[in-house]
């Protein structure tokens, strides 16, 4: 089946279908899922989340309806589509980092479960760990915590670079900061030289990696955020073109082209999500349910796009690698 294809049937049973289905069943439960990004790209994501409403007993379009709302990287959105939301009245809203920090000023009344690679209390989504409290609990998966191992992947798969990019968004604070601190900590003890390029417009691009050149970057890591996700086809493309070595968080990077990839595992936090999402529907409150967190993380490394850079890949790393393609 083409990709293209693909993602139409998606975006047919995440719109059409849950409609049809409520048509037929007025009394089928209806849950909010608000995201930052497009159904493009996070579509393996939507799928884990179904996977994990399906062990709670849920199937979409059968016994559940679910309320698309897509910011498509335009995060000022996030307040209007999470209130509209909450005057459809769902009885659970699922959403992303930064989506979920809207859902939460939205709405003290309804369920949240969030997904994040931040730290749930000083986002000030709950109040902790154990004992979320309130009407919002969720799941997160590891990425402030692994920042600094990407750069150290980076620096074994090139060690003569002296100097690194990092590229964050800084329209996504919760996101950025933290692994902006982290990355420079770690850049600081491996003697390295650790240049921020801030980008937030996927315009930006182009301009972003004609840089890197002037830097004398002799690698790029991609911080973590929707925003890099949705386009990590264009990023790993821009990277092999320029012929700079880079590492992002999934798969998708690698599989696209890009030379490695390093982080938690965010098809299972939405999965887990799901799982979660199906217990605050059978009656469990989310002040009760302690946030969960995904310690699954995946190393990635395409072979190909190493030879195509001059790069010798490590045996040893090869070896820790999830999946290496060539």
């Amino acid at each position: 089946m083409r990709r293209r294809d693909f993602i139409k049937i998606i975006a047919g049973s995440a719109t059409a279908w849950p409609l049809a289905a409520r048509a037929q069943s007025p009394a089928m439960p209806v849950i909010g899922f608000l995201n930052g990004g497009s159904l493009e790209g996070v579509a393996s994501n939507v799928n884990a989340f179904r996977e994990g409403l399906k062990q709670a007993g849920y199937v979409e379009g059968q016994n559940l309806a679910i309320e698309y709302r897509w910011a498509n990287d335009q995060y000022d959105h996030l307040p209007a589509l999470a209130d509209d939301l909450v005057r459809r009245r769902v009885l659970v809203i699922v959403a992303n980092t930064p989506a979920n920090l809207a859902a939460k000023a939205s709405t003290s009344a309804i369920p949240i479960v969030f997904t994040t690679g931040g730290d749930p209390v000083k986002l000030g989504l709950v109040a902790s760990l154990d004992r979320p409290g309130g009407n919002v609990t969720g799941v997160t998966q590891l990425s402030v915590e692994i920042a600094p191992k990407r750069l150290e992947l980076l620096r074994e798969l090139a060690p003569r670079a002296s100097t690194i990019a990092l590229l964050v968004n800084p329209s996504d604070p919760a996101q950025a900061e933290p692994i902006l601190r982290a990355s420079q900590a770690a850049a600081q003890g491996f003697g390295l030289d650790l240049q921020v390029l801030n980008v937030s417009a996927e315009s930006e691009f182009d301009g972003v990696f004609a840089n890197l050149n002037q830097l004398r970057a002799g690698g790029l890591v991609i911080s973590a955020g929707t925003f890099f996700t949705n386009h990590s086809e264009q990023l790993a493309a821009l990277a092999l073109r320029h012929s700079v070595p880079a590492i992002f968080e999934y798969r998708p990077f690698v599989a696209a082209g890009g030379l490695a990839s390093y982080g938690g595992s965010i098809t299972e936090s939405y999965r887990l999500a799901g799982i979660y999402t199906g217990r605050i529907l059978k009656g469990e409150k989310p002040a009760d349910l302690p946030v969960q967190q995904s310690t699954k993380v995946e190393l990635y490394i395409n072979l190909k796009t190493a030879r195509a850079l001059g790069i010798t890949a490590p045996l040893s790393l090869l070896a820790r690698a999830d999946d290496v393609i060539e």
